[in-house]
């Protein structure tokens, strides 16, 4: 259990104007991939989330920023209560425990992503640049992808590559960063998935966990939504949900006309990139941070990498180069692990 830091409660009470009467008491809830810890703060009469979040790691005057200006574009997020961002406490307003996951039946599923995609076009309607978001541009897309030979496939694997197969992975690395390049350029939360979605008790859905928000392609929260590492869906329920999203940007006049397989190209390639970092990012999770509970995605992960692999065969060579790579070479000894079974 993760026990709160000295000063929290007591600069909390401060900033809510708590008294000992109140009888205050923090819990320690689930945390996240970060460094933040999450609290409730309890009272008699209300409740809040009081938030540690060490200003030597954490993007603290990012989530401020980017939370105003979600909030000014009309999404719903948090309200803020009270920030101290040099010891790095904030009070937020308790959204409570209702995670878009735990609400995604094969029944309820088309409406409640047809409000989540209405919610990033509103966000892709928002002035990126008035709040000086960082670029999603090659050196990072290219810094993301790295993280899979480094920690899915050396540090989880155990495996050396050579010469040859670094450049088979730095082909295919060129080709989805020049995909994402290609697309549109819009507020990105870069983490848009069922477990940063709250279902508030009005049936609205709220935001959390954006502090990471870049300027960058058009079709990569789509993808963290319909492509969620969390939990899957049919091919074909994935496409339309997508094609239905690129109608709505068309016909808001964000969006120029795109043939389906145009804009699918966008979408599946993102994929692929935003899951090969998420195969490192899982990995480095469990081996450097301990959090090993993130291994059981990664079956899910491999899923949709190897489903786009089979779906765009014969339209690229690099895609293909590492496709026969992966299921010669590494599909092995993913077949070793542990992990692979969950």
């Amino acid at each position: 259990m993760s026990l709160p830091p000295g000063g929290l409660l007591s600069w909390s009470m401060q900033a809510l104007s708590i008294t000992a009467d109140d009888a205050p008491v923090l819990h320690p809830l689930a945390g996240d991939a970060s460094q933040r810890r999450y609290f409730r703060l309890r009272t008699r009469a209300q409740a809040y989330i009081a938030v540690d979040s060490p200003p030597a790691s954490q993007k603290n005057r990012e989530f401020l920023a980017v939370r105003a200006c979600l909030e000014a574009g009309g999404v719903r997020v948090p309200a803020l209560l009270a920030a101290d961002l040099e010891q790095g406490y904030l009070v937020l307003e308790d959204l409570g425990d209702s995670l878009l996951l735990d609400r995604l039946t094969d029944d309820a599923a088309d409406g409640w992503y047809r409000q989540a995609l209405a919610l990033q076009q509103r966000m892709a309607d928002l002035p990126a640049d008035a709040i000086a978001l960082p670029a999603y541009d090659a050196r990072l897309l290219g810094g993301e992808l790295a993280r899979f030979p480094e920690w899915f496939l050396a540090a989880l694997l155990g495996l050396t590559l050579s010469d040859s197969e670094r450049a088979a992975l730095g082909k295919l690395d060129g080709l989805l960063v020049a995909n994402a390049l290609a697309q549109p350029r819009v507020l990105v939360h870069r983490d848009f998935h069922s477990r940063n979605l709250m279902c508030m008790a009005d049936g609205q859905l709220a935001v959390i966990d954006f502090q990471d928000a870049v300027c960058g392609p058009v079709t990569y929260d789509a993808v963290s939504l319909l492509k969620d590492c969390y939990i899957r869906w049919p091919r074909a329920r994935v496409a339309g949900w997508a094609l239905d999203y690129r109608d709505a940007l068309t016909a808001s006049g964000q969006l120029p006309a795109l043939d389906d397989a145009t804009f699918l190209r966008w979408f599946d390639w993102m994929g692929l990139q935003r899951h090969l970092k998420v195969l490192g990012t899982f990995a480095r999770l469990a081996l450097r941070d301990g959090k090993t509970d993130y291994l059981q995605d990664l079956p899910r992960v491999l899923a949709y990498v190897q489903e786009v692999f089979a779906l765009y065969a014969g339209q690229d060579l690099a895609l293909d180069a590492v496709a026969v790579w992966f299921d010669q070479r590494v599909l092995p000894v993913i077949q070793r692990q542990p992990w692979s079974r969950m």
